[in-house]
């Protein structure tokens, strides 16, 4: 038996993936055969498909996420047509993962689902939630008293994170490079919106009387990592989990000139078992009462896969980028 599958044999532009047939892939004992209905684009297989991640060896099916059906699980964790979705864990990455229409993962990484969402939204959920989720409440110890800056507001991570923040009741500031992307935000629960120049800590110092805000989510990565630091008040959390700026390392970094005192410095990069800590089932629960939403910005078939890591690597989806196969 063949799938559709997304092969990469060097590093590249989008170009570079190959869509072709190749084996369904068998599971061992303790693993699990998903039949793939959706899977999420993710910033770092952009920067696999680069040949930033020297670890992941060519070819290669990329992919750290997955959504769909149980169509096996030899050791009998699952039964055959639970949903369910999966992250992490070396998936695309140290073995093939969800740029596929079958995968093999581990059963210690799938959690089961009992929705009706459609597969579109339900295929951005996996690994934005938990990233969302780890940042805030296992990095930055979210309350519900704190003001939370989200450096990057637009991204599909940032849209996701403020949702949480304000079902918790939470104040959210939130950043974008673009004025016209304010409404937006605020129709999206943000309470402010501050028009990001590079930087904004005398904006953020601003809007709070002077202080500060007690939690930042810096998606945007070390290219405003500093200026972040200096948006956070005496105690307050800085946690970099995203990289939208491109950008992995400071070419300089003073941490006595770059933290402020009392400022604690953080980040969130997730694991198979952060994923598993992130509490799913409730989320999609809230997602289908209404409470919370699902930002997919763009949604593309398998075939399409040059076009979707296009409109990713731009910044032009406008939410969580979904493939459905």
């Amino acid at each position: 038996m063949a799938m559709k599958a997304v092969v990469i044999y060097e590093a590249g532009g989008p170009e570079v993936l190959k869509v072709e047939e190749r084996p369904i892939p068998k599971p061992k004992p303790g693993w699990v055969l998903i039949r793939i209905k959706a899977f999420g684009l993710n910033r770092s297989e952009l920067f696999t498909r680069q040949g930033q991640s020297p670890n992941v060896k060519f070819p290669r099916i990329l992919g750290i996420e997955a959504t769909g059906i149980v169509e096996d699980a030899p050791s009998g964790e699952f039964e055959k047509g639970t949903i369910v979705a999966t992250a992490m864990g070396d998936m695309g990455r140290a073995f093939d993962g969800g740029y596929a229409e079958y995968t093999a993962v581990p059963a210690t990484q799938v959690q089961p689902l009992r929705t009706t969402l459609p597969w579109a939204t339900l295929g951005a959920c996996a690994e934005m939630f938990q990233t969302a989720y780890g940042s805030l409440f296992r990095a930055l110890d979210l309350q519900k008293s704190d003001t939370l800056l989200i450096r990057g507001g637009t991204t599909s991570i940032g849209l996701a994170a403020a949702g949480l923040a304000k079902n918790l009741g939470c104040k959210v500031i939130a950043t974008s490079r673009s004025a016209g992307k304010k409404d937006f935000l605020l129709s999206k629960g943000v309470d402010e919106v501050i028009v990001d120049s590079g930087s904004i800590s005398k904006d953020v110092k601003q809007l709070t009387g002077g202080t500060g805000v007690e939690k930042v989510l810096e998606l945007v990565g070390t290219t405003s990592l500093l200026d972040s630091l200096q948006c956070a008040k005496p105690g307050g959390v800085v946690c970099m989990t995203g990289i939208v700026g491109n950008s992995w390392t400071l070419p300089s970094f003073s941490p006595m000139e770059a933290i402020p005192t009392g400022v604690r410095l953080t980040a969130y990069s997730g694991g198979p078992e952060d994923f598993m800590n992130t509490p799913l089932q409730q989320l999609v629960e809230q997602i289908e009462a209404g409470k919370l939403e699902v930002h997919v910005g763009k949604t593309f078939g398998i075939d399409e896969i040059v076009e979707a890591h296009t409109v990713m690597e731009a910044n032009k989806a406008g939410g969580k980028v979904v493939v459905l196969t």
